[in-house]
């Protein structure tokens, strides 16, 4: 708009940076954060722009929610940063600090972040690699800084973000001692002839011990008169040479490792990641690559070298997203750092917020109650849509899940196998699923053996290979570890048993599924789905008593499970004479032409005319009655036969959606109660923590699953717990009196001397009582 003073800029809706400026002002100056953002921008984003971008990711997660959702009020703000910093005595603080200041090649921040499913805000630590400083290489600065941040966040229980960006360990040279070292030759005038050593000469040693610090360790020698310091080793001044940046990689891979266990951790490979930056990538376990953005231990031109000749063109040939994601080491790739924290964000909407939290329910569009569209066929078809849902001719056919809610995960890897998280009603959940197609796998060519050459591996449906053991084993670990309930949809014929399958380790792959359910510590749900079916290993691997405490099986009424198939079955056990015993009881002309072809009572051609009619009649029955026989054998792996066996429960697959979504409630509502009666009485068994939770909860032998979790979710435990704790510990002291009387003795002495004078009173007057508080319960 025009004014007295001028042309200027009115913003129309919200006031930007530019409102009421003047229209014709210069572009600003360079400002002093320019020439390192221009320095990073090169291969990725400066590290002090990290917190907007979130911001910006951030946004689009609203907008999205926005989208299905449209009763959420998106925050004004949906972000704020802290930077963590080393004070005074060397500990983590927050503050708020102009970007650029650091004086290491590590950053990080604390984050707060208001997401749809954490209005009020949730805390996550960022620490990420600064690229600009000496190539973002760790030194051992770096790696104290990142130990410790690690460390805060487990001690916090936060989520912690990696963004890595590095040229892996730092190496160097003391450069104090490189230009007054002096060589003595083999011969002084043939340096072609080699060399005998390093040393100083006095006056240059003199001049180095000024520079200050043990920089180098000589031996002094006498040489035709000259006092000679021959080098021994070179320490030099700075740290950050050579094996100190080793050992601190060692510290901050097992840090890395431990934090695995304790929190949620995930990485952002915004820029390359060598050596220990690429082990840091693993060892976090949950990785998203940025396209163009390589994970190498190695780079290209030391390899050639080591080689000979010129065998990769470039990092990404060895690192980038068509290795790391097909081998399963990336969960996710990015075509940029912004998609990248997107992927993020959405990850840790189904994370609690922190350590052992409660679960992100979010309110969903979509109802729990209703029936699933999509009923899965019985021939080849992709999981994915019973479990999101299909369009099919225009019309939505609704899935298990919520709509919009699954975020597939490692889909570049193990394609057989459907791993990811979604949501049931609001609750999130871990998702394992089977394809039942056939996939082709491919094996690329090895650029360093000319005789290899790329391999086109056919992998059939609803088998378990030993990649795709190991991914479904991965994922339930990353699942247990994130906190989340899990269900899997089974359609297992078993496991690959090739000498191929057997050489590449499917025995140790599927041994580590039974390793992560025996530990899993949230409820498991195991689903055979309509048409599915469940074999040998494969039920093996997945049975409820694995862990009985946390897992249950059900299967629809058209599913399937047995030892073998019925054709084998039948093979094994309804071999010919069984069929031809079958026809003589059913068949009355089988059956009568087995009597005239042996009664002796008839002549020898009306015995052979007898029998010849009795091998075409056993020839025209043989199909069916081999029908009958595989008919029989899967009437033995029916629903009905599970339930009976108490192996399985019936589940409806149109219904099945209401009936998880309850169940899931009331398995989370009673693990909770069950979590807080441990707590209080470590000693109890199961069993008798169950007993003692249906009773309190009044909760009936066979009620369904909404009726306990209604009875769980208003049960107040703070009076049985209170209880327990002091039975607890009263049996503790009553344990201690047994192994030294007179130890306890003299410790009750002193426990004495320290009760106030009404305490005392009190204790007294109940000694001199004949009534006594009751011995506590035995825990059966």
């Amino acid at each position: 708009i025009s004014t007295d003073k001028g042309t200027i800029l009115k913003s129309i809706g919200d006031k930007g940076p530019l409102h009421l400026e003047p229209a014709h002002q210069p572009y600003p100056t360079k400002e002093s954060l320019q020439p390192k953002r221009y320095q990073a921008l090169i291969g990725t984003t400066y590290v002090y722009d990290f917190p907007g971008l979130f911001s910006k990711a951030l946004t689009n997660v609203w907008v999205k929610a926005r989208a299905s959702d449209a009763s959420l009020v998106m925050p004004k703000e949906c972000l704020t940063s802290k930077e963590l910093v080393l004070d005074e005595n060397d500990q983590l603080t927050e503050v708020d600090r102009a970007p650029g200041n650091n004086t290491s090649g590590m950053v990080a921040w604390v984050f707060t972040l208001f997401t749809p499913e954490f209005r009020q805000g949730r805390k996550v630590v960022v620490v990420a690699n600064d690229i600009t400083f000496k190539i973002g290489s760790f030194g051992p600065t770096e790696d104290q800084f990142f130990y410790q941040v690690t460390q805060y966040a487990r001690n916090l229980g936060l989520p912690r973000i990696y963004l890595s960006a590095n040229s892996g360990a730092r190496i160097g040279l003391a450069e104090e001692a490189l230009p007054l070292f002096s060589v003595a030759w083999n011969d002084d005038g043939h340096p072609e002839k080699g060399i005998k050593y390093l040393y100083l000469t006095r006056e240059n040693f003199l001049k180095l011990e000024e520079k200050g610090g043990d920089s180098v360790r000589t031996v002094e020698i006498d040489v035709d008169g000259e006092k000679r310091h021959q080098i021994t080793d070179v320490i030099g001044l700075q740290d950050g040479l050579g094996v100190e940046s080793l050992r601190g990689s060692g510290l901050i891979a097992g840090e890395t490792s431990r934090a695995y266990d304790d929190i949620f951790t995930i990485t952002l490979v915004t820029a390359r990641s060598v050596g220990i930056g690429a082990y840091l990538v693993r060892l976090g376990e949950r990785a998203v690559q940025v396209e163009g953005q390589p994970i190498i231990l190695t780079g290209a031109p030391a390899l050639n070298k080591v080689l000979g000749r010129e065998v990769y063109t470039s990092n990404l040939q060895l690192g980038g997203t068509q290795i790391m994601f097909k081998n399963g080491v990336s969960h996710l790739t990015a075509a940029s750092d912004l998609q990248g924290a997107t992927h993020i964000l959405d990850w840790l909407s189904y994370v609690p917020e922190v350590k052992n939290g409660p679960l992100p329910v979010r309110e969903s569009g979509d109802s729990w109650d209703r029936e699933i569209g999509y009923m899965p066929p019985k021939g080849a078809y992709d999981p994915r849509w019973f479990i999101e849902g299909k369009m099919e001719e225009e019309q939505w056919q609704s899935g298990f899940f919520d709509k919009g809610s699954f975020q597939e995960t490692l889909s570049g890897w193990a394609q057989t196998v459907v791993v990811g998280r979604a949501r049931l009603g609001g609750i999130p959940m871990g998702v394992i699923a089977v394809e039942t197609r056939t996939i082709e796998r491919v094996v690329p060519a090895d650029p360093a053996n000319a005789a290899s050459f790329e391999q086109h591996i056919m992998e059939a449906g609803q088998v378990w290979y030993p990649n795709s053991a190991y991914k479904t084993a991965q994922a339930i670990f990353d699942f247990n570890r994130e906190g989340l309930p899990l269900i899997i949809f089974a359609n297992w014929r078993g496991f690959s048993g090739g000498q191929q399958d057997m050489y590449d380790e499917i025995l140790k792959q599927g041994s580590k599924i039974v390793d992560g359910l025996s530990s899993y510590k949230q409820p498991v749900f195991v689903y055979i789905v309509p048409n599915g079916e469940l074999r040998g290993g494969a039920w093996v691997v997945l049975d409820p008593s694995i862990n009985p405490e946390q897992m249950e099986m059900y299967a629809d009424v058209d599913a399937r499970a047995g030892v073998l198939e019925p054709e084998g079955i039948v093979e094994i056990k309804m071999r010919k004479d069984k069929l031809v015993k079958l026809m003589e009881r059913l068949d009355s002309t089988y059956a009568q032409l087995k009597r005239d072809s042996s009664d002796a009572s008839k002549t020898p051609d009306e015995r052979a005319s007898a029998s010849i009619d009795l091998a075409a009649r056993e020839t025209l029955l043989q199909p069916t009655y081999q029908q009958i026989a595989l008919l029989y054998a899967d009437l033995h792996d029916r629903t009905g036969r599970m339930e009976a066996k108490g192996c399985a429960k019936p589940a409806s697959w149109k219904e099945a959606r209401r009936h998880f979504y309850w169940a899931f409630r009331a398995k989370i509502a009673q693990s909770a109660a069950l979590a807080q009666i441990a707590a209080a009485s470590p000693g109890t068994s199961f069993d008798y923590r169950l007993r003692l939770l249906r009773s309190l909860a009044s909760i009936e032998a066979n009620a369904a699953p909404r009726a306990v979790c209604e009875q769980l979710e208003k049960l107040d435990l703070a009076q049985t717990v209170a209880q327990l704790r002091s039975e607890h510990l009263m049996r503790n002291l009553l344990d201690l009196t047994k192994d030294d009387r007179k130890a306890a003795m003299d410790g009750l002495l002193r426990f004495a001397d320290n009760l106030s004078e009404e305490e005392r009173t009190s204790l007294i007057g109940v000694l001199q009582s004949a009534a006594r508080p009751a011995a506590p319960p035995s825990y059966v």
